[in-house]
């Protein structure tokens, strides 16, 4: 894949943010925006062990879509402490996303501020992303398509983003957000895979304190380096291509998806995941590249 590095500041202005960012909606790791939040010395494993200790979570882990699934259907439940230990003790591909602080753990929310990124900011939508040593996100973009800063606090993570203008070749599953499943974004075959070689995107790595920028959008693929967790703010998409896709995705997509998983069960994941590889190969050959 054809990757370049994400730009990298230590601190940014809100204007500067504007024009050189979100305005041209390109990606940037700031490294020491947050070192006045309480959170920045504060937030680590231990401490979320002790403040939700007792919380029950849901867990995720890489296993492929089941047409058994509900939307965002946990795999397992684990108290947020016995979570915690199990990431430190040894490697694990359970993972928690999209957990709520404010419904959760309110008293979270006087550990940081809402950062002026000269954008609004939801608020009523802080969340938490935990995973263990080489745990993953499958490749995937957000229902809404929003703006999307994401704050990383304990632990090393590798991230890979694609905007959609490379949906062509990402091998993406219909009537889903996601690519193909089996594919290994960290190390692909690209003789499995080979329209992946036509892919351009972008790289980096998060450690404690930095805030990554992924714009409308935006596909990524996050692998945890070393346990850790990150919280995401939001904002709303503001291109009305995207807000119209994201308004689709929402109200028609999810719930036809959901409907032909009741009538047809995993013969509908099956095709439409085969589907992907030949919607894929149809444009490679398009483009004047063999597909094998």
């Amino acid at each position: 894949m054809q990757l370049q590095e994400i730009d990298r500041v230590e601190t940014i202005t809100p204007g500067d943010f504007r024009k050189k960012y979100l305005k041209p909606q390109k990606p940037v790791v700031i490294e020491r925006l947050i070192e006045d939040w309480p959170a920045y010395v504060k937030w680590d494993l231990d401490y979320m062990a002790h403040i939700a200790g007792e919380k029950e979570v849901p867990l995720y882990d890489d296993r492929p879509v089941d047409y058994k699934d509900g939307f965002n259907e946990p795999h397992a439940k684990m108290k947020m402490a016995d979570y915690i230990e199990l990431l430190k003790r040894e490697p694990t591909k359970y993972r928690i996303f999209l957990w709520n602080i404010l419904k959760e753990i309110p008293q979270l929310q006087k550990d940081f501020t809402y950062p002026d990124f000269g954008i609004k900011l939801m608020k009523g939508l802080p969340m938490l992303f935990f995973g263990g040593t080489d745990s993953y996100t499958f490749m995937h973009y957000d229902i809404d398509l929003a703006n999307i800063f994401h704050f990383h606090f304990h632990g090393k993570k590798e991230v890979i983003l694609f905007d959609q203008d490379q949906n062509d070749f990402l091998y993406k599953v219909p009537h889903s957000l996601i690519t193909r499943e089996d594919i290994n974004f960290a190390d692909p075959d690209y003789d499995k895979w080979p329209a992946l070689k036509k892919v351009k995107g972008f790289k980096t790595h998060l450690e404690h304190g930095n805030v990554l920028y992924m714009p409308e959008g935006y596909w990524h693929y996050m692998r945890y380096i070393t346990p850790g967790f990150s919280m995401s703010l939001r904002a709303i998409a503001r291109n009305p291509k995207n807000l119209g896709k994201a308004l689709y995705n929402i109200f028609i997509m999810r719930h036809f998806d959901n409907m032909m998983r009741r009538i047809k069960g995993q013969d509908w994941i099956d095709a439409k995941n085969e589907k992907a590889i030949r919607r894929t190969h149809r444009k490679l050959k398009m483009e004047g590249i063999g597909s094998s």
